[in-house]
């Protein structure tokens, strides 16, 4: 962790030249939700290939790109795809980006994913808002030597996704009048899908939704000291008893369907942030 520091003042760098413009909120997009950029205006694209020490999405329905922009008139950065442990990449490298937009200036990550789910009072394109996650990817983004100019050795993990952003996400829900939960993620690692058995042993343990992403970027997201709002879209359902093949381009369709809810709990979310800066005077 001790060479990130300089690596990214030299990725910021590489950003500001093109955008220098400050964020105030950071967005990662999951498979197939990159349509919500299309809310932005006055947008700079960035390849993640063109900036210092970022790795490069290879992952179905990711862009692999920042897009720079105003969204509600708050200047935010997204990302439109992310890393996974699945690509080959250290858990400190897929989480890079993260520090990164710290570093450019975000308060509040918001992050989204694509997911199974395993409750069974969930359905397919149904959003969940995430309370809290099990990591189950044999591995940590902090581990190492840490640094204290980007966060503490020890983080509070007791709340990690900020409560009053949940409850506001689901009251977006309900003023829209469609389906939200609030439940638990659970991250593997992938790339294949899970057995009925590992779908069974999951729910056991209190999992809601399961995924191959997000817990690291969160992990990061606390360990740097920001809010954080976590978005799963319900894109199959994992019943052991009752299993259906998932297939990618189905996955990506469902995801794709569920972006006017997604667009409306992070444009609400965005509004938010600006209001409570312009209250405390930032």
């Amino acid at each position: 962790m001790l060479d990130q520091y300089d690596q990214l003042t030299a990725s910021c760098a590489a950003i500001n030249k093109q955008w220098p413009k400050t964020p105030s909120v950071g967005i990662i997009l999951g498979s197939g939700l990159g349509g919500v950029t299309g809310a932005l205006t006055d947008t700079v694209t960035i390849p993640y290939e063109s900036i210092p020490h970022f790795a490069q999405s290879t992952a179905h329905g990711h862009a692999g790109q920042l897009v720079c922009g105003s969204l509600e008139g708050v200047p935010v950065v997204v990302m439109e795809g992310r890393m996974h442990a699945y690509e080959g990449y250290p858990q400190s490298q897929i989480t890079f980006p993260v520090r990164a937009l710290k570093r450019l200036g975000i308060e509040l990550l918001i992050v989204t994913n694509a997911c199974g789910g395993l409750n069974p009072n969930y359905r397919t394109g149904e959003i969940m808002l995430i309370d809290d996650h099990i990591n189950l990817m044999h591995g940590n983004p902090l581990i190492g030597i840490n640094d204290e100019r980007l966060g503490p050795r020890f983080p509070d993990m007791s709340a990690p996704y900020t409560p009053d952003l949940i409850d506001a996400a689901m009251g977006v829900a309900r003023k829209e009048d469609f389906v939200a939960h609030r439940g638990v993620y659970v991250a593997v690692t992938g790339p294949n899908l899970e057995t009925r058995a590992e779908y069974r042993f999951l729910r056991t343990i209190g999992a809601d939704v399961v995924g191959m992403s997000t817990v690291p970027e969160v992990i990061v997201a606390v360990h740097s000291g920001l809010r954080v709002l976590g978005i799963s879209v319900i894109t199959d359902m994992c019943f052991p008893d009752a299993l259906e093949v998932a297939t990618v381009e189905k996955i990506l369709a469902v995801a794709r369907s569920a972006e006017p809810k997604l667009r409306a709990i992070v444009t609400a979310a965005v509004r938010a942030q600006s209001m409570a800066r312009s209250q405390s005077g930032a």
